[in-house]
């Protein structure tokens, strides 16, 4: 148990004392904390309780950086009344930033085709004209050249 208890000394955040930390941990916490992957596989760690670094990938997007083909480090798990078909449970998988790539940039060409493509979805099929938002699908046109009929049943 000693052994247990200074490996996980490195992961408590803000160097807080062994006891202090376990006893704030409630038991939906504790639960879900299994930092060497004995219980779920892969190492587990409680709402905001996982190392610095970890990250989600959203959290990698927001720095520019991308997972870069490296599987799934760890998961965080939490309780949550929104995720009804998991019985309650929802996780967030988790990347090392030592790891990750920076992100790919779009060429020049990529652009130039997605600009074309958004341009072509304002672009009014009866009235040839760039609308400055996107057609609704329902209608096929923009809502200018919609007859009353269309607009009601669309």
């Amino acid at each position: 148990m000693r052994c247990h208890t200074a490996a996980l000394r490195q992961n408590r955040p803000g160097g807080l004392p062994a006891n202090v930390w376990f006893s704030s941990m409630s038991r939906i916490r504790a639960k879900f904390f299994d930092p060497y992957g004995k219980r779920y596989g892969i190492p587990t760690y409680p709402w905001q309780m996982a190392p610095s670094h970890l990250r989600t990938y959203r959290q990698l997007a927001e720095a520019g950086l991308r997972p870069g083909g490296q599987g799934v480090q760890a998961q965080v798990m939490w309780k949550s009344s929104w995720a009804r078909r998991t019985g309650g449970v929802r996780v967030a998988y988790l990347y090392d930033v030592a790891r990750a790539l920076p992100k790919r940039r779009p060429s020049p060409a990529q652009l130039e085709a997605l600009a074309k493509a958004l341009k072509a979805r304002r672009l009014c099929p009866r009235c040839g004209q760039d609308r400055g938002y996107v057609l609704r699908t329902g209608l096929g046109c923009c809502e200018e050249c919609a007859t009353p009929w269309e607009l009601e049943v669309v």
